[in-house]
């Protein structure tokens, strides 16, 4: 009996347990937080999965429009969500105005298919002193001045980052409001002007944008020069990690692709081609720049313009070819790049060119590997690298530097140039093909 009873007892409690493990068995999945799982710097949430994406065109799309209104339309509404994708239908839009990147935001064409094209530009003299910090201007002719256009305002003396860009918001007559303050007093003496010209895409105080796989046509015959500091046909100022990537950039009066005092740009795999100054310009103290696998090809200046206080950059892979000056230009405090594995090929002037800096100045720590310079130079003898200034600290390293042209077409007649005020270079297995492979100006200091 006492036994049949702890039998029992222990069928009970087996019964008991096995109901435990069916009941736990038949609980939902633990949706607490992963150990992992941490929220966005700038956020109160972890990272998601999915994030809106809006698509816009000119015959299908959740928007649909042909021009610059309906894309910068797009791009605001997945800004205002916090980011995200907009995707451009093939087609071809008309540019008023710039396409304004967005922090956190990826446009996204269909290469060769998605094309923004400048609108034809008007020029007008100013009929007012257009003074520094105001934000109006009035013109002596105002058609082709209407808001929403993108506006560009100069005299003789106000070049550069003095040159202003902004938008058109309203008007009165011949007076028009704009969105940014003058950055310079533009005299009617000075022979000031407004134009409606602007960058065709422009990204300004941003981080983390991306523009793919789009086509920009400048339409350079229909509208004045816009200088690189100030425009491109892709421009970046202050955009912080942009990535631009499969874009083509052709026949803007102005740089192809432009980006000032923006670090950790990514430019990769674009082609920059028949612009009518420089094709890719990176400047003004963008630090880290990576340049790859990109063509800048028959544009009016250089191939690659690293301008001032370009560090801790890459530049590998890609070609500079038919240019109108350099095809890699190279200067004020840009130092501590690579530059590998470049094709230079058939520029005007030198293949490589160092600007003339002073020590402090110079482009110091520069290493150049593996890179293939060759016939360049049309209408004068030129090196294939040429080192200026009081530059100091160069390495050279496998490169190939040869013309293979005959005769009097042979213009890259030195391989490596080295004027007077260079300091310390080291070459390393450079292999050179030319009527002088190094012509070393230094004088050797007396000791």
């Amino acid at each position: 009996m006492k036994t049949s009873f702890l039998v029992s007892l222990f069928i009970v409690s087996l019964v008991v347990c096995v109901a435990g493990i069916s009941y736990s068995s038949q609980t939902t999945a633990d949706p607490s937080p992963k150990p992992d799982e941490q929220q966005l710097p700038r956020a109160m949430h972890s990272a998601m999965k999915e994030l809106p994406l809006l698509t816009v065109g000119r015959a299908a799309g959740q928007l649909i429009g042909g021009d610059n209104r309906a894309l910068q339309a797009a791009v605001d509404y997945v800004a205002a969500l916090g980011g995200g994708t907009v995707a451009i239908g093939p087609g071809e839009y008309l540019m008023y105005d710039s396409l304004h990147l967005r922090s956190n935001v990826t446009v996204r064409g269909s290469q060769g298919k998605a094309i923004l094209r400048k609108a034809d530009g008007v020029v007008a003299a100013l009929a007012l002193d257009g003074d520094f910090g105001e934000q109006q201007i009035t013109v002596e002719d105002a058609n082709g001045f209407e808001p929403g256009r993108g506006v560009a305002i100069w005299d003789d003396r106000s070049g550069g980052f003095h040159t202003t860009v902004a938008r058109i918001t309203g008007r009165n007559g011949n007076t028009f409001s704009i969105d940014k303050p003058l950055m310079a007093d533009c005299m009617v003496h000075n022979n000031a002007k407004a134009g409606t010209i602007f960058p065709v895409v422009s990204g300004y105080h941003i981080e983390g944008a991306r523009i793919e796989n789009v086509t920009i046509e400048g339409n350079k015959q229909a509208n004045v020069h816009l200088n690189g500091c100030r425009g491109a046909g892709i421009f970046l100022y202050r955009a912080f990690g942009t990535i631009i990537q499969g874009c083509e950039v052709r026949n803007y009066n102005g740089d192809g692709i432009s980006f000032q005092q923006s670090n950790d740009v990514t430019v990769l795999g674009c082609l920059s081609q028949s612009n009518a100054s420089l094709g890719i310009h990176p400047g003004s103290g963008s630090q880290r720049p990576s340049v790859r696998n990109c063509i800048a090809r028959n544009n009016g200046d250089d191939g690659l313009f690293l301008c001032w206080r370009v560090r801790h950059g890459l530049f590998q892979d890609n070609i500079l070819e038919g240019n109108g000056r350099y095809g890699i230009s190279i200067g004020h405090k840009d130092s501590d790049n690579l530059i590998r594995g470049n094709q230079v090929l058939a520029n005007k002037g030198d293949g490589i060119f160092f600007r003339n800096e002073t020590l402090g100045m110079a482009a110091h720590r520069n290493r150049l590997e593996e890179n293939f310079i060759e016939n360049n130079g049309v209408d004068k003898e030129v090196a294939g690298i040429r080192i200026r200034g009081e530059t100091n600290d160069l390495v050279l390293k496998d490169n190939i530097i040869r013309d293979t042209r005959e005769g009097d077409t042979q213009k890259q007649i030195i391989g490596i140039q080295i004027e007077e005020q260079v300091g310390r270079i080291t070459l390393i297995d450079n292999k050179i093909q030319a009527k002088r492979l190094i012509d070393d100006r230094r004088v050797p200091k007396l000791k």
